[in-house]
């Protein structure tokens, strides 16, 4: 498909050029040196690794209902007002009550239409005295869910709500098995058969030492083509238009030998059939280890990759048409 052809498909189909405020003005909201600012709290010692079920994962996601009071984004739906949904889960005999954390901007139009996005806000813990502090692992997709709602509210404030609602859905014990994101499909605070889409943001931070091509100005995209060819079209255009990364679909064989399309949160909406895009770096040498720092973590790239999400975001939660399944 010609870059010219995927413009078309924004250019006919998108509420986002029949404005007069460029959405570009909310995207350069998201900024590296903010995300850098919330990722030296969000994967600190004070954490102790946010492993499910711990008090450093409730540290977290008390992080996160205070991120969005302070940015005046309301909870969800069936969280009694204190953006939890709480949960009790069986992990290897043991049970651990843990929680998802659930904010919404509600749709101007179509509120009853919604598109999820992701993040895992755990990680796994603390080893052998060593804590594991997981700043791409997922720190980055968190922060960067955390920046993209802050800009769809100062849109939502100057009067360009969203036509679909978002919901900001940070979801506990990815690391034991996607199990908060498996509880959510099961209980889940909007109905699926509303759900638009899911955007999946994993590990986003850094770079992919394995992959050939050194030029880090590039993005994994999974699952995108799976269950939707628009939603595919749409993210290309997208990218095209706006942030012109190198939409790298290495991994989105479905005989890739790494199985990474059924190893995050993005796979239990598609095994409900909501089409999903899964953002992705790639692993590195300091992947579940206590090396996952945040002084590693290459903060313009994660500005520019955060951006390519708001931006793809806006596109699906503002078009005139709800995205077809193929």
């Amino acid at each position: 498909m010609t870059k010219f052809l995927l413009v078309s498909i924004l250019s006919a189909t998108s509420w986002v050029t029949a404005q007069a405020q460029p959405i570009t003005d909310y995207a350069q909201t998201i900024t590296d040196k903010e995300l850098k600012e919330l990722l030296y709290v969000y994967a600190s010692d004070f954490f102790a690794g946010r492993e499910a079920g711990t008090k450093g994962q409730k540290l977290a996601v008390d992080f996160l209902r205070d991120y969005y009071i302070e940015n005046g984004i309301q909870p969800a739906a069936g969280t009694d007002n204190s953006y939890f949904q709480k949960m009790e889960l069986k992990i290897k005999g043991t049970n651990i009550a843990t929680e998802n954390v659930a904010a919404i901007i509600p749709g101007t139009e179509k509120p009853e239409e919604l598109i999820v996005i992701t993040s895992h806000l755990d990680h796994i813990g603390t080893h052998d005295g060593e804590i594991n502090n997981g700043a791409d692992d997922d720190g980055s997709g968190t922060v960067a869910m955390l920046e993209i709602a802050e800009a769809f509210k100062n849109a939502a404030d100057q009067g360009y709500g969203p036509k679909r609602s978002i919901l900001f859905l940070h979801v506990s014990a990815e690391e034991k098995g996607l199990l908060g994101s498996k509880y959510y499909v099961e209980n889940p605070l909007y109905p699926l058969e509303n759900t638009v889409a899911n955007l999946n943001i994993d590990m986003i931070g850094r770079t992919d030492p394995k992959r050939t091509d050194k030029d880090p100005n590039y993005i994994y995209l999974i699952g995108a083509d799976r269950l939707s060819q628009e939603l595919h079209n749409i993210s290309e255009a997208t990218n095209n238009k706006y942030t012109q990364l190198k939409l790298d679909y290495t991994f989105n064989a479905e005989n890739d030998p790494n199985r990474f399309y059924f190893r995050s949160d993005h796979y239990n909406f598609a095994k409900n059939n909501i089409p999903i895009i899964f953002y992705f770096n790639g692993t590195h040498a300091d992947y579940h280890k206590p090396s996952d720092t945040v002084d590693k973590i290459i903060f313009p790239l994660l500005e520019k990759r955060t951006k390519l999400i708001f931006y793809t975001l806006w596109e699906l939660a503002n078009r005139k048409e709800r995205i077809k399944l193929k």
